[in-house]
């Protein structure tokens, strides 16, 4: 009897402590999607032509329906496509694409 009390408190202390690791993995992964996502709203005439350039050329049928850019001069571009299907795209301001 004393082995399963044992056993079962040794459970209980191991689920806890897992919850807690958890919860600080979530709360680390928003805090790096907050810190990637310092992109702020331009229209989209005030993309560089090479941004413009790379975008027509690559995805011919696509319509840009919002542009973002951050500090470090990268596009943020939220794309629709003829087919109904929409997306984004990350360029470089040489119209680069780059992953983010």
């Amino acid at each position: 009897m004393k082995k399963l009390v044992f056993v079962l408190a040794l459970s209980l202390g191991s689920l806890t402590a897992f919850a807690q690791d958890t919860e600080e993995v979530q709360a680390e992964a928003t805090e790096v999607v907050t810190a990637q996502d310092d992109f702020s709203e331009i229209a989209a005439e005030e993309l560089p032509e090479a941004v413009t350039a790379a975008v027509s050329k690559n995805y011919p049928t696509a319509k840009i329906d919002k542009a973002y850019v951050n500090e470090e001069k990268q596009y943020k571009l939220e794309v629709s496509l003829e087919d109904g299907t929409s997306g984004t795209l990350y360029a470089d301001e040489n119209g680069n694409w780059i992953e983010m």
